[in-house]
């Protein structure tokens, strides 16, 4: 189990990940996290989780008029 350690910056608190935890993530410094609330706590991800769900439907819709989208590209 990975843990994270809250600590002040400036008048704001952070949380401090291990080098582990980043790579894990695969993020870096100046990279941002999603914050989701879920039914079992917080979720941190480098996803955003509303433009995952708009890419799903693009892809829904790329699939489901595949004919007349490349009739348009003609």
């Amino acid at each position: 189990m990975d843990q994270a350690k809250v600590t002040s910056i400036g008048n704001s608190a952070g949380i401090i990940l291990s080098k582990e935890l980043l790579a894990k993530l695969r993020v870096g410094k100046g990279d941002t996290l999603y914050v989701t609330e879920t039914p079992n706590g917080i979720e941190l991800s480098p996803y955003d989780p509303v433009f995952a769900a708009q890419m799903d439907v693009a892809e829904r819709l790329m699939r489901e008029d595949r004919d007349i989208l490349k009739k348009l590209a003609e």
